[in-house]
């Protein structure tokens, strides 16, 4: 180990994961220690640890470092994807492919574009408009609404209890419980309805897929799947709500790329990579070594936790000979949707809609910029703008 090694306080108030310390460590070592254990900060590195299947999800104890050992929030959280690990994992994978796949996906593309534009109209004559509760999340409410097939005026009612499921990643989940299990009860009551209207029915939608699903004859258990769609409506919301607000925040810092996408609406697929390489909501990746692991110069006792670190890895100078934000560049894969065994398997459609978001945007709110009262969640675990006024040349409503 480093005699030099850095030091890197998550628990400092205001620390911030691209703060210059943090770019000053990397260039220094490929890891850190922080309060957690360690941090990994370049890409290979990042890029190396992902894929050792020796490294499970750092999360998947998450409510028990608290005392949450029982209950419905405990119960809950190891049915979830993101908690089981090995050939159980596999196989739920497998099982859930086909509901994530292009096929069940791809055919939503109208109506994430008709979504876009249709709150779009509702502010862009004004010139102005509150980004989060005008765009971003009611777009990625009815998302999840839509794929999952309930009334769109429900979005509301959805928005809500995710938000409050969202506060169990937050440090005082032992005194936000109630609020947690409250949102956790509703998106659980709202994703066994579904279940249930689907079951002997022939839907080849995204839920009607799911209940169907079987490997060799052998069907999805009833707890799998409740695990799996109570998992979408949650995480689905959460991500793509402060994915699509920081991508705002990033392209108001970088007016000419706003500009070339307007022009150039096929570079929507390439821009969401760059919004998610740049600026992330998921500002570190967690694992947890299930045995002791040897790497270059350190060695991850069983049980350590680390910290794979998204944002200087997706400027690391070895990797990117320009790191700017250039929406027109070719680049290699990026974190944000985590990697290895645990790749988000919603990925696809979070790339499709936040694609059809940006295209929409950039089209219609020319000259936009972010106010810079704009407020955020603390830098670092995932993070997102809570806040966010925006500016832009008025126009016209689409006939």
């Amino acid at each position: 180990m480093s005699s030099h090694l850095a030091f890197l306080d998550f628990n400092q108030a205001g620390f911030s994961i691209r703060s210059k310390e943090v770019m000053a460590a990397r260039e220094a070592n490929w890891y850190a220690k922080t309060p957690f254990s360690y941090a990994v900060l370049r890409y290979e590195d990042a890029n190396n640890l992902l894929k050792d299947k020796r490294l499970f999800q750092g999360t998947r104890r998450w409510p028990v470092h608290y005392g949450i050992t029982e209950g419905l929030l405990a119960d809950w959280w190891q049915t979830m994807l993101l908690s089981i690990e090995g050939a159980d994992h596999l196989r739920l994978r497998k099982l859930a492919g086909p509901a994530f796949s292009p096929r069940t996906i791809e055919p939503m593309t109208p109506f994430f574009a008709s979504l876009a534009n249709e709150l779009i109209d509702e502010f862009c004559e004004k010139g102005s408009c509150e980004f989060m509760s005008d765009f971003a999340e009611p777009f990625s409410a009815r998302v999840i609404t839509e794929l999952l097939g309930l009334p769109k005026n429900q979005w509301r009612t959805l928005a809500d209890f995710a938000t409050e499921l969202g506060y169990v990643f937050s440090v005082t989940i032992a005194e936000d419980l109630p609020v947690i299990e409250h949102g956790l009860q509703g998106i659980i009551d709202i994703s066994l309805k579904l279940i249930e209207e689907r079951r002997g029915t022939d839907r080849d939608d995204f839920v009607g897929t799911l209940v169907k699903a079987n490997i060799d004859g052998k069907l999805i258990t009833d707890e799998e799947l409740l695990g799996l769609v109570s998992m979408i409506v949650f995480a689905g919301f959460d991500t793509t709500r402060n994915q699509i607000g920081l991508g705002m925040q990033t392209f108001s810092e970088h007016p000419a790329q706003w500009k070339k996408l307007a022009e150039n609406p096929e570079l929507g697929r390439l821009a969401v990579e760059e919004v998610m390489r740049v600026n992330p909501t998921i500002t570190w990746v967690s694992r947890e070594a299930s045995e002791d692991i040897e790497y270059k110069d350190l060695t991850f006792k069983k049980g350590t936790t680390v910290h794979l670190l998204t944002i200087p890895a997706g400027s690391d100078p070895r990797k990117f000979e320009n790191a700017s934000f250039d929406i027109e560049a070719e680049r290699p894969p990026h974190f944000g949707f985590g990697g290895g065994m645990h790749h988000c398997i919603g990925h696809y459609v979070a790339r499709l809609d936040m694609k059809e978001a940006f295209k929409a945007l950039a089209a219609r709110l020319p000259d936009m910029k972010v106010s810079p009262d704009s407020t955020f969640l603390p830098d670092s675990g995932n993070t997102g703008p809570t806040h966010m006024p925006v500016t832009f040349t008025p126009t016209k409503r689409l006939n």
